[in-house]
């Protein structure tokens, strides 16, 4: 699979698109296949979830070296292990141990090789406590694959209490240091600069953060006042999600207060 894909995306890496789309989860979640020019075993990540008919077509890729997972919503590892048993046991690697068949955690400062593949795990809590993003060469250019900590359009939920909008913050501006890097997301379309994007994912959740600051100026105290105030016209179907991220956003505020030295506790993130 070596050389340039008609569809823009590397030679040495496939889309296998899980048949889940919606709201959260926009065309469905993107499992990538990866195999290195002449290479027998490939890599995969985020077999997505169980489905028998997308678990089959990624066993049909194989052989694989591992199975990675960017973090550990089932949209994207509730088919890790029955993929595992399909191709006869191969390791499932993920930063949380509850989702690992037949290997270690993955270390967040983690290389990892073989099968003409350089794999190194970057740690990139925020969205999920325990989200990786995985920066992957084949000899040629490294491609970035970030899972949901930046997607290929719209942006991600940071949904409280697993989710930490501070830790988020940290890692955007960790993903704003690989300039012109390839981004291959877990929802959406490939994108051509994962800095440029980390940067424009920072500069919208300032703004936001601005938006709920003035929003509690106003009298705003629960994540459902603030969602009232900041996000007006947001789709019911997806006001639960509003709901979490404003839930974050306030436990951000009120630790940046306690800091301050102003009294915290006023407010009620739930």
């Amino acid at each position: 699979m070596g050389g340039a894909a008609p569809n823009g995306l590397p030679g040495w890496v496939t889309l296998l698109r899980a048949p889940n789309p919606g709201p959260m989860t926009l065309d469905g979640t993107n499992t990538w296949v990866l195999r290195a020019p002449g290479e027998t075993h490939g890599v995969v990540i985020d077999p997505g979830p169980l489905d028998e008919g997308h678990l089959q077509r990624i066993a049909g890729h194989g052989p694989y070296q591992f199975i990675l997972i960017t973090h550990g919503h089932h949209d994207h590892v509730e088919g890790a292990a029955r993929l595992s048993e399909i191709l006869g046991g191969t390791a499932v690697l993920a930063a949380d141990p509850a989702h690992c068949v037949a290997g270690e955690p993955l270390d967040p400062s983690e290389h990892l090789g073989g099968s003409g593949l350089e794999v190194q795990v970057l740690d990139t809590p925020g969205h999920t406590s325990d989200s990786v993003c995985f920066l992957i060469d084949a000899g040629k250019a490294p491609v970035m694959f970030t899972g949901d900590t930046i997607l290929g359009r719209g942006t991600t939920v940071v949904a409280h209490p697993d989710g930490d909008l501070g830790a988020y913050l940290g890692s955007l501006e960790r993903l704003s240091a690989y300039e012109k890097v390839l981004m291959l997301p877990g929802h959406g379309p490939s994108r051509t600069d994962v800095a440029a994007l980390a940067r424009e994912y920072l500069d919208h959740r300032r703004e936001r953060l601005a938006q709920v600051e003035a929003a509690m100026a106003a009298g705003a105290r629960t994540a459902e006042q603030v969602v009232d105030i900041v996000y007006p016209d947001i789709d019911p179907a997806v006001r639960f999600a509003a709901v979490w991220s404003a839930s974050a956003q306030l436990d951000y505020l009120n630790h940046k207060i306690g800091e301050s030295g102003t009294p915290a506790g006023r407010l009620d993130p739930l």
